[in-house]
């Protein structure tokens, strides 16, 4: 079996494990709920335009002119009997004086307002709700994906290990095939997450007919899927080198601590200093924020044309070296059944990485 081929069949065998795997499913379908209820729920529960019975010929050219539903009547008798029958919300009628049973309906009564021309110094700021949710939707979305998924890749190598069977597979397929091929499976899975709740995300901004905040976050969901593909690839690598580390499921969480840390700070930064435009800067530079604190800048318009394409070209840079890195630790340590062994000493054991390559 040539690597490719080996490759393919690891990938196939993790794809087959994960995608029945309850913490997967019940993740995706928690996040698509979170997207549909932030895009659609509000636009149902705000409820339609009034519908209004008017005789006046341009009061109801004023009404229709601001999106209301108007029913042209006789006169306005007619009008508050329309009211009464529950045909129309409201009526207006000679004053103008606005009818309805119970609750004023604001929207008709700001329709034939007059209101003073109103002059915007700041016509691009962007609304202080979205400053603060789009960050913190980016944050989360890359925080929990890349934990949990990163955290599947530690516990199968562990499994693995704890099991034996992983003395059966480097006998079957290169080691680093074995690698490779987690990883692979691992970012399909969360790539297919995102781009899932991505889709979900922009249709429901469609049908809540928020054009114009589709045109605002658009880009900036675009962006963040092949930064955040880099980015899960950049740290698989390591969540599966922290895995081989230690040959027991229990010794996981402390083994994997620093590595959850470096997910961790980031989201923490983001959510709170995302309206701190120096600090932002450096985080869309740095490779554990990049993916989140890239997007941010360029939803708030922050970030010039360049700057994702230099700050992916980092990443990538930064991906392609802690992949060696975990590839390195990974082979030194993955056949080692004598305990916890050391992030460095895996790394410096060439021993190792010799007896793993001869026995793949």
């Amino acid at each position: 079996m040539n690597t490719s081929s080996a490759i393919r069949l690891v990938a196939a065998r993790e794809l087959k494990v994960k995608i029945k795997d309850k913490t997967f499913l019940i993740s995706t379908i928690l996040f698509l709920l979170i997207a549909i209820a932030s895009t659609v729920l509000p636009a149902m529960l705000g409820g339609g335009a009034s519908s209004v019975a008017v005789a006046d010929p341009a009061a109801a050219t004023a009404l229709r002119d601001a999106g209301l539903e108007v029913t042209q009547v006789g006169d306005d008798a007619a009008a508050e009997q329309a009211v009464r029958a529950g045909d129309v919300d409201a009526a207006v009628v000679a004053g103008p004086k606005v009818l309805a049973m119970e609750d004023a309906p604001g929207d008709v009564v700001n329709a034939l307002s007059s209101a003073p021309p109103v002059q915007l110094l700041d016509p691009d700021a962007v609304d202080p709700v979205l400053a603060y949710l789009v960050p913190l939707g980016f944050a989360l979305v890359f925080f929990f994906t890349s934990l949990t998924f990163g955290l599947q890749i530690s516990q199968s190598v562990v499994e693995e290990k704890q099991t034996r069977i992983v003395e059966i597979l480097v006998a079957a397929v290169p080691i680093r095939a074995l690698l490779v091929g987690k990883v692979i499976a691992g970012g399909v899975l969360a790539l297919s997450q995102i781009v899932l709740l991505a889709v979900v995300t922009v249709a429901g901004l469609q049908m809540s007919d928020n054009g114009a905040l589709l045109s605002l976050i658009g880009p900036s969901i675009g962006w963040f899927v092949p930064f955040f593909l880099v980015g899960f690839v950049m740290l698989a690598a390591l969540w599966a080198a922290i895995g081989a580390l230690v040959n027991r499921v229990e010794d996981l969480g402390g083994v994997s601590m620093p590595l959850q840390m470096l997910v961790m700070i980031p989201f923490f930064l983001v959510v709170f200093l995302n309206d701190n435009k120096a600090v932002m800067t450096a985080l869309s530079y740095i490779p554990f924020s990049a993916p989140t604190a890239m997007p941010v800048r360029l939803f708030s318009g922050d970030a010039a044309t360049w700057e994702p394409l230099v700050s992916l070209a980092v990443m990538v840079v930064a991906a392609v070296v802690l992949i060696g890195v975990g590839s390195r630790v990974y082979e030194g340590s993955l056949l080692r059944t004598n305990g916890k062994t050391s992030f460095g000493a895996a790394f410096r054991d060439k021993e190792s990485r010799r007896l793993a390559n001869i026995n793949s």
